[in-house]
């Protein structure tokens, strides 16, 4: 409490505090009303259809993070640094990630030649897949972003998002094919495109077509910065989607169904750390500059805080999982709430693992941050192949649980530098010593 009564009179923190809150009105919006509408989708479509469409999102997730050729938060740095002519940065980076998307089609077509997909599961994918050519526009919201201007990117986000929908409900409503909602994942990344477009192109009247060039020197820079961001994008996302892949292809379509409208409820809190971190981190900072005992106390006062919340959130999810799934899913996901109360426990390690996140890249620990996901991941993969066979999504459940807790926390032993770290969390997790506290 003693880091919030601070900043809460701390000027600098508040002015950033404002500048993100555009950001985080969008992201709340999202979070509820999308809940509010995938529920809607997951009763209509049902376990198995739903498992379908689930399936097909996880495939492309796993390597759309190659489109983005791990640029994103390297042109956000050379935009704010101002080294480069903006106009070619932004110029250079479109065609970029549009060449990455392109990877990324031909890279599902191989694959889908390889699983024992059905022909409409493999449209669906491509359809979806298609998404990320339009994908290269977000280089606007970088734009932006180095302008200090996120409510033009929340404009843009919240007018796709509502328009979309509307049409999945209005698809809802008149028995459309599952097919149909593949096509509004692509719609709404085609209006996201548009509505970035038409902003810069509102601030930026005489300069779109004369200046936005691609630059071969440039794209030079910038792959030579990002090149080593892919490799973890990729490893992320595995880590984040291989489970529904994976289930897909050992337990089929309906089981996907279930475990992924757990996932749905248990990963729309993941949010609020990102939040949390983002705004209390530049007073973690800047007491770097005062002092190593300062700056420590401060981020264990963060470690406790995300903990706290992360564990809340848990207990109440837990307790009411069942009305909670009953309520929102109905009677056909009578599996949910069992994969619901052991996933929602990795958010515990999420959240921990969001907070020191940003330690390692302040220590110049990118290379262990690294490792400490591929970790994370590579355990993940292996008990997955292990428990689903014999647990079923529940066994899932506890793949990533357990994976979480190694990527978070247990990978942190294992290095000199990040021991001081694991001290920390561990004194963290041992929350009974609050209770003892005088």
């Amino acid at each position: 409490m003693e880091l919030f009564k601070y900043l809460i009179k701390h000027d600098g923190f508040i002015k950033y505090f404002k500048n993100t809150s555009w950001v985080f009105l969008e992201k709340v919006l999202r979070i509820f009303v999308g809940i509010f509408v995938t529920v809607w989708v997951a009763r209509y479509l049902g376990p198995e259809q739903f498992g379908i469409l689930s399936y097909a999102i996880a495939l492309v997730g796993i390597f759309s993070s190659i489109s983005t050729l791990g640029l994103d938060s390297i042109v956000v740095r050379e935009l704010v640094k101002n080294e480069i002519e903006h106009y070619e940065i932004i110029g250079t980076t479109f065609f970029l990630k549009l060449l990455g998307a392109v990877v990324v089609i031909v890279i599902l077509y191989i694959i889908t030649n390889v699983l024992p997909n059905d022909e409409h599961t493999n449209v669906l994918i491509f359809i979806i897949a298609s998404s990320t050519i339009f994908h290269s526009f977000n280089v606007i919201d970088f734009y932006f972003q180095s302008k200090v201007l996120s409510k033009y990117v929340v404009y843009a986000n919240i007018i796709s998002f509502s328009i979309c929908s509307f049409i999945k409900i209005f698809l809802i409503l008149n028995n459309a094919s599952l097919t149909a909602f593949a096509w509004v994942i692509l719609l709404e990344s085609i209006i996201l495109a548009i509505g970035l477009l038409y902003f810069f192109i509102k601030l930026n009247p005489n300069k779109i077509f004369s200046s936005v060039k691609f630059k071969i020197k440039v794209s030079k820079t910038l792959l030579s910065d990002s090149w080593p961001l892919i490799l973890s994008g990729l490893v992320i996302s595995v880590y984040m989607k291989i489970d529904q892949v994976m289930i897909n292809q050992l337990l089929g379509n309906e089981a996907v169904g279930q475990y992924s409208a757990a996932v749905r409820l248990s990963e729309a809190w993941y949010f609020v750390p990102v939040v949390i971190a983002g705004s209390l981190f530049p007073a973690i900072i800047n007491a770097r500059k005062v002092s190593h005992h300062l700056y420590y106390s401060r981020l264990q006062k963060l470690f406790n805080f995300m903990v706290w919340v992360a564990i809340s959130i848990a207990l109440l999810v837990t307790f009411f999982s069942s009305t909670i799934v009953d309520i929102l899913y109905g009677y056909q996901y009578f599996e949910t709430a069992r994969v619901l109360t052991i996933h929602i426990w990795a958010s515990v390690f999420v959240f921990l693992g969001v907070a020191s996140g940003k330690w390692f890249v302040i220590e110049n620990y990118k290379l262990l941050y690294f490792f400490r996901t591929f970790y994370g991941m590579l355990f993940n993969i292996i008990l997955n192949l292990i428990f689903i066979p014999r647990y079923g999504i529940e066994g899932a459940a506890w793949a990533t649980l357990i994976g979480q807790s190694i990527a978070a926390y247990f990978s942190d032993l294992l290095n000199a530098e990040t021991r001081s770290i694991f001290k920390m969390k561990t004194k963290t997790l041992l929350i009974w010593r609050f209770f003892n506290a005088k």
